[in-house]
């Protein structure tokens, strides 16, 4: 029988380290960018009003890991090592991985989340039962458009009123699919 898909608990890429998150980076993710209105944009939830909603959610994302559901890491720039830059989130579904991520804005634009997800991509190809990659994006989140595409994913198109970003509109909006597939 064929194990299933599964994260190390810790690897690098050529820049960055990464591991499992764990319930004490709650404070650091706090201080990081949970707060911050620019990066929580385009997320599903809206910018966390103290440390408590940060522990909250990681002890829903520490359950993932667990059950082989989902395998969030936080990610450290190898140069400073003591600060978080963001959170990359692999979720299994069946035969798909589907991916997203939040960076603090320190870390925009410097080639981070291209960086890592390529090598998460191409980590979850590698799996005899990984078949599909993907992520999507809102159709005004250029940037994270530009992510996927650099990771090696293709634009399939749009997918109407897919996802509700609480921060822009109660109302779901219209997103980018992206993936690469074996």
């Amino acid at each position: 029988m064929t194990e299933e898909y599964r994260l190390p608990n810790s690897f690098e890429t050529a820049r960055y380290l990464l591991r499992r998150v764990r319930l004490d980076d709650a404070q650091a993710i706090f201080d990081g960018y949970a707060t911050d209105a620019k990066v929580t944009r385009f997320l599903g939830w809206k910018p966390h009003q103290n440390v408590t909603e940060t522990t909250a959610f990681l002890q829903i994302a520490t359950s993932e890991w667990e059950s082989g559901k989902g395998f969030p890491l936080v990610a450290f720039d190898r140069q400073q090592p003591a600060e978080l830059v963001g959170m990359f989130h692999p979720q299994v579904l069946g035969h798909r991985v589907t991916f997203g991520y939040a960076l603090r804005q320190s870390a925009w634009g410097k080639g981070c989340a291209s960086e890592v997800m390529g090598w998460l991509v191409a980590h979850a190809l590698s799996h005899s039962q990984v078949f599909r990659a993907e992520a999507f994006c809102d159709v005004e989140n250029l940037a994270s458009a530009g992510v996927l595409e650099k990771a090696g994913m293709v634009r399939e198109g749009i997918m109407r009123r897919y996802f509700r970003h609480p921060n822009i509109s109660d109302i779901p909006r219209d997103c980018f699919l992206y993936s690469k597939v074996r």
